[in-house]
């Protein structure tokens, strides 16, 4: 039996949820939030620190300014604990907040797109004038993956779609058995 992935996001229908806005550094300048979205670690100057956009409930897994993860400290463990080659955990300080949280970035890029078994797939073409994109993916609509290609890996963004975070099943009932707040998973 082949293993299970899923892409974990922001559940927006938590009431009275706060809204995060994006990371900035300690001139208040905000962050280039693809940084967190290459596979690769990433170089910022600390204090990063995270204002409200919206002040509200507080989550354990939040997504600031372009889809950057913000985790709880307990959050983190889990990550730590079962996937600590796969993430960079940056610390964060998150406006009025006096516990710990962190930036999570994925370390690792996995080219595993199924693009036959998700629902819509589209690649840039030359006609669309950026040939420097060509091949790569426009837009994924019911994203499945090859979990074949994906390894050991336990936390990953996919190849030429970063905008999703990936986590292994692991992880995804670790976070529910802890009860983590702000967590959806849809199985890719």
């Amino acid at each position: 039996m082949s293993k299970r992935y899923f892409d974990l996001f922001e559940n927006v229908h938590v009431p009275a949820r706060w809204h995060l806005d994006t990371p900035v550094d300690a001139q208040g300048q905000e962050l280039w939030t693809w940084l967190f979205r290459q596979g690769a670690p990433a170089s910022v100057a600390e204090p990063i620190r995270i204002p409200l956009f919206r002040p509200g409930e507080p989550l354990d897994f939040s997504l600031a300014g372009a889809a950057v993860p913000i985790l709880h400290e307990r959050v983190a463990k889990v990550f730590t604990s079962l996937a600590s080659s796969d993430v960079q955990l940056i610390p964060v300080q998150v406006e009025s907040q006096t516990t710990r949280f962190f930036i999570l970035n994925a370390l690792r890029v996995v080219k595993c797109i199924d693009d036959t078994a998700s629902e819509e797939v589209q690649r840039y073409t030359p006609e669309d004038g950026q040939p420097e994109l060509v091949g790569e993916y426009r837009n994924v609509v019911g994203m499945k993956i090859d979990p074949s290609k994906v390894g050991e890996t336990q936390v990953f963004r996919p190849w030429g779609w970063p905008v999703v975070l990936v986590v292994s099943q692991e992880i995804k009932e670790a976070l529910e058995s802890m009860g983590a707040t702000g967590t959806s998973f849809e199985e890719v």
